[in-house]
Parts: C-alpha cells; structure tokens; sequence
C-alpha cells in the first residue's frame, strides 16, 4: 500500500474533487459531542480540534469562525512525498485563497473558503492538466 512519491505524478494524478456540504473548525471539550460525526480531529494541548459538517456544529451549538469546502485530492500520495502540499498551497496562495492541509493515511484534504470552493478546484485542475 505505498503511496507515490514523483511529484510530478502526484501532481498530475491528483484528481481533485469536491465533497460536498460546508464543514468548520471548532473546538470540543470533554470529547465529540453526541450527534457530531467529525471528518478530522487534532489533539492539541489546548484541547480537541474538530471538523465537523456545519450542520452537526449548529445542532450541538459548537461555535466556530471558518466555514470550508473540503476538497480531496484523489492520488495516493505517500506520508513521505515531497513537494505536493508546498505546490498546491503556492498555487492556491497565489489566488489569494487560504489552504488548511490534512493528511490522511491514502490522500490529502484540502479545506478552502467555501465561497470559493469551486474555484479552488478549478485552479487545482489546472495544475493537475499543466505540462509537467
């Protein structure tokens, strides 16, 4: 199960997509609320970090002050690789757009303002069709 490593194959295999709904960074204490089911959690020395759906912070009324798309990109990149999270964030940055980078064990999430979502897909897509 290893994951790629040639950045130019991360790059133009990165598929990115969408997922949808709005998801927020909030903060639990005393662990995840009943009825929140986070797509990402970061213990920190400050507590819980999670990502949550909106919808599931407004129900258990967790607060929260960014609100994201979540953008997967699609390629099995390895822990190891080099390149890729500084490349897509370059590019998003470039935009003016800002990047929060999660790693997962077979791919890499991106979230993004959500308002602008769809643009930085358009501009991941972009880079994933340029000339290597």
């Amino acid at each position: 199960m290893t994951g790629e490593t040639d950045l130019p194959t991360l790059l133009s295999g990165m598929r990115p997509e969408l997922n949808p709904g709005r998801y927020v960074f909030t903060m639990a204490e005393g662990g995840v609320p009943s009825g929140v089911t986070p797509v990402v959690t970061v213990a920190e020395r400050e507590g819980l970090t999670l990502v949550v759906p909106q919808s599931d912070a407004d129900a258990a009324g967790m607060g929260y002050d960014y609100v994201a798309g979540w953008i997967t990109l699609n390629v099995h990149s390895a822990l190891d690789a080099i390149g890729l999270t500084a490349v897509v964030a370059r590019a998003l940055a470039d935009a003016d757009l800002s990047c929060n980078v999660v790693a997962g064990f077979h791919h890499d999430h991106l979230f993004v303002p959500h308002e602008r979502a769809e643009q930085a897909l358009e501009i991941l897509r972009q880079l994933a069709d340029a000339p290597g």
